[in-house]
């Protein structure tokens, strides 16, 4: 890992509590072996309330609770409400501050478990990087779809201009999250001007899943070599996730028809 790379997530109280995703996230870095225990000292957890806060310096050593100028980021923030929307610019806000500071990073949801090191999977030569809800296979392809809850941003003067670009085009899109307005601005004349070179990850979430993953790998770890050569591993999951979109598409059809 290079010198000056953190690993950031975020956390609120809503999120925070004992047995939560949180805790497998954490839990994650600890079991998974391949060198990822070590990553946890790289690791800030943002925090968004006192609560988490507290809840955060129990399990981990690096916290920062980063001022809200009088927000409340306590509850849960639903899904394109004005805080869910507040909240994620304010996260947009403070990660190009970050790369302002002089430090890359890797920004991670605490629903992905790390249970192998990235570091050595990302480009080398991405400006920026960033998983996908749809890959179609070229990495270099802008038509891919970004997710944002997982990507690696290397400090330089392209991205810092491009954080600053991604949160003021909040204004021209008042009504999208950061994750739409990204893909907005991606094909921007502006951004391929300034030479940002942007690479897609192929990556495929539910508290049961990750905790059935995370038993599988503990059972596969637990293996001798022999044993793990003789063996022929399986994955439990998706089991939870696996209808999840389909129930999600049944939703919508069935408030369409009320």
């Amino acid at each position: 890992m290079k010198h000056k790379t953190v690993i950031i997530t975020t956390l609120n109280d809503a999120w925070a509590e004992p047995g939560s995703i949180f805790d497998l996230f954490l839990e994650s870095f600890h079991i998974g072996g391949n060198q990822t225990q070590k990553l946890l000292n790289h690791l800030v957890v943002i925090t968004w309330d006192q609560k988490a806060h507290a809840r955060c310096l129990a399990l981990h050593k690096h916290c920062y609770q980063l001022e809200t100028k009088g927000d409340n980021f306590t509850s849960e923030a639903f899904f394109m409400t004005p805080d869910y929307l507040h909240m994620m610019w304010r996260r947009i806000e403070f990660l190009g501050s970050v790369l302002h500071l002089g430090y890359s990073f890797v920004f991670t949801d605490t629903d992905i478990m790390w249970l192998r090191d990235p570091f050595k999977q990302f480009y080398k030569d991405a400006d920026f990087q960033i998983a996908c809800d749809f890959f179609n296979g070229n990495s270099h392809d802008l038509h891919n779809l970004p997710n944002g809850g997982f990507n690696y941003v290397k400090s330089n003067a392209r991205t810092i201009w491009f954080y600053k670009f991604w949160f003021n085009s909040r204004k021209d899109y008042p009504d999208m999250h950061d994750q739409d307005v990204l893909n907005k601005i991606k094909m921007d004349p502006l951004v391929s001007q300034k030479k940002m070179k942007i690479r897609f990850l192929s990556t495929d979430n539910k508290v049961n899943d990750l905790r059935m993953l995370l038993e599988d790998w503990k059972k596969y770890m637990a293996l001798s070599k022999d044993q793990k050569k003789k063996s022929h591993p399986s994955w439990r999951v998706p089991e939870s996730c696996r209808t999840s979109f389909q129930r999600s598409r049944e939703k919508k059809q069935t408030k369409g028809r009320l």
